[in-house]
């Protein structure tokens, strides 16, 4: 929680001022009984009604001003509480922008989103409460038993031996099941997972007809979870009861100890009144301060839990690497040397010895079968992932040295997942470029052969987007999204099998639009079609994470089984005519 605390610095007037108000009201609280026995002692027993009716006026001053105090303190407190969770939360998030795509797979999407939504919404009731009650709690219950030696000293002995017992009763559980809220919170993380899981891919459970497992595996989750929350919630429920039982025996104590001190005239029926209004006192503080108690556990649960993932940094992958300042001259504009890549966690290597070398404004086709690591490729140009073995470089400088920013402006990336955003074409384009005119959107909607799509929409780029892009096909949003990467104008445009689910003449439109690209665009298409690439400058191969040929179409048709492989499957009556010019 010491971690989190310096997102409160811009509210420490609020953090300061909530509790000073609420110790305000409760010194007015701590007098109301002393009151009660002036009213008693001197107005009822003597019969003096002025008297009474002036300190029914005391009291009606001292419950409008610590009414306003209570107010006051909890206007300060709202805004402290949620003045510092909007803070943490922007900080978590912008922390977990800024993690790479390693450490976000490692932590998990759905723990993310609980620590980000959950976890910080409990942190910031614990902040609302220890800012009203921490302080108000512990006054009064230490008050009321200062006033109650004010009294009688006797008397207060019990209070002396009822409050130790009631503070072991309240932290022994406390220290209980702090550990046990964070396993309440992990099992609310898994439960997360597979309802997003589920979310995400309910057309494949309903195409493979599997709800029923599905419901079995998420009522199996949510069981687990009720299980450990009741489990804790049992041991947090026996706080009020014990606090009740030791305070109204200290009650009973009270009565039998005053009514003998009455007796023999050393206590007055005020006094006695007033001491029960203080243990009164005390038990209610005590059950707000065991209610305080369990939301503060949850909070430091939670609060350890978020701190967790501002604990999570990006690998520093330099280490040992001779930083090549500047441009070189005589170097190619891209470079693989020697490149590997294993993924975190993973057995064995995803990418194995890479090496081929990109020059300024070439297109570079990259095939290969399903998994054969061509979208790891590609998502080490960017650094989404780091290289865990050789370098690449950038006109000779290895991009671990480059800013992130500097380096990302320079490329424009087209997933394998087409992703659109919430808003209207026109903000989803300006993802790409901020500053781009309607004129430089509508030459990147050409080239990507969106027209129709942004003609056939009301509103045309004001059209208004759903979030994902589901009011879209699967080609359009495809479309809107090389769209989008095309108005960056980037240097390297990669497009990572982005054109699947386009019909073939509309990927031929695109193949021939792209070559028009200003001459310094180096782009790289990623694609399980030979004809998405056989005219690129390069082609590369790869084969189960390993590099098996680099050349042209031509090339690698003679000399390069894989490719030949992928070609003649997708063309089978070229296999055809070349056999029967060989029978001749």
């Amino acid at each position: 929680m010491k971690k989190l605390m310096k997102f409160l610095k811009d509210y420490k007037k609020e953090a300061v001022l909530a509790p000073l108000f609420k110790l305000l009201e409760a010194l007015f609280e701590l007098l109301v009984p002393m009151v009660m026995a002036q009213i008693i002692d001197q107005g009822i027993a003597n019969g003096d009604m002025g008297h009474v009716a002036r300190m029914g006026l005391c009291l009606l001053s001292l419950a409008l001003v610590g009414l306003v105090s209570s107010i006051t303190a909890q206007y300060f407190a709202a805004k402290a509480a949620v003045g510092f969770s909007t803070q943490l939360r922007q900080a978590l998030f912008d922390h977990i922008q800024g993690l790479d795509f390693t450490n976000v797979d490692k932590a998990g999407t759905s723990t993310m989103i609980t620590r980000m939504t959950s976890d910080i919404n409990q942190v910031q009731s614990g902040v609302n409460m220890v800012l009203r009650l921490f302080l108000r709690s512990p006054i009064i219950i230490f008050g009321a038993m200062i006033m109650a030696f004010t009294i009688d000293v006797k008397s207060a002995l019990i209070f002396v031996a009822a409050i130790p017992l009631l503070a072991i009763v309240v932290f022994g559980i406390m220290m209980w099941t702090i550990p046990l809220y964070r396993k309440v919170q992990g099992w609310l993380d898994k439960v997360l997972g597979v309802t997003r899981e589920n979310l995400t891919g309910v057309r494949v459970i309903r195409a493979f007809h599997k709800e029923a497992e599905e419901e079995e595996k998420f009522k199996s989750y949510t069981r687990a979870l009720a299980a450990s929350q009741n489990f804790v919630g049992r041991i947090s429920a026996v706080m009020n009861p014990v606090t009740y039982i030791i305070v109204n025996g200290a009650l009973i104590a009270l009565i039998y100890t005053g009514a003998l001190q009455v007796n023999v005239g050393n206590l007055t029926q005020g006094e006695v009144i007033a001491l029960l209004n203080y243990m009164s006192q005390i038990l209610v503080e005590l059950v707000k301060l065991a209610n305080l108690i369990i939301t503060i556990t949850k909070a430091l649960a939670c609060a350890d839990r978020v701190a967790g993932v501002f604990d999570i940094q990006n690998q520093d992958t330099r280490t040992g690497i001779q930083d090549t300042s500047g441009k070189t001259a005589d170097a190619p504009f891209l470079e693989f040397d020697h490149v590997s890549l294993t993924y975190e966690g993973a057995g064995a290597e995803t990418l194995h010895d890479i090496h081929f070398t990109v020059e300024k404004g070439e297109t570079v086709g990259i095939i290969g079968g399903t998994g054969s690591g061509k979208s790891s490729l590609v998502n080490l140009i960017p650094a989404f992932y780091p290289v865990t073995e050789g370098a690449i470089r950038l006109e000779g400088q290895d991009i671990r040295f480059l800013p992130e920013d500097i380096l990302r402006r320079r490329i424009g990336v087209v997933p394998q997942k087409a992703i659109l955003f919430k808003g209207t074409i026109r903000s989803n384009l300006q993802w790409g470029n901020p500053d781009a005119t309607e004129e430089e959107m509508w030459h990147a909607i050409d080239i990507a052969q969106a027209r129709e799509v942004v003609d056939g929409k009301e509103g045309k780029l004001d059209a208004r987007i759903a979030q994902g892009g589901r009011n879209l096909s699967g080609g359009q949003r495809q479309r809107l999204t090389i769209a989008r990467a095309l108005v960056r104008k980037p240097e390297i445009l990669i497009l990572d099998d982005s054109s699947s689910a386009l019909d073939y003449a509309t990927d031929a439109r695109l193949r021939t639009a792209l070559r028009t690209l200003e001459e310094n665009t180096t782009t790289i298409i990623v694609s399980q079609r030979a004809s998405a690439i056989r005219h690129a400058d390069k082609i590369i191969v790869l084969d189960d994470g390993e590099m098996v040929g680099a050349g042209t179409h031509d090339e690698l048709l003679a000399g390069c089984g894989v490719y030949q492989e992928i070609y003649y499957s997708q063309y089978p009556d070229e296999r055809k005519d070349i056999r029967q010019e060989r029978g001749r």
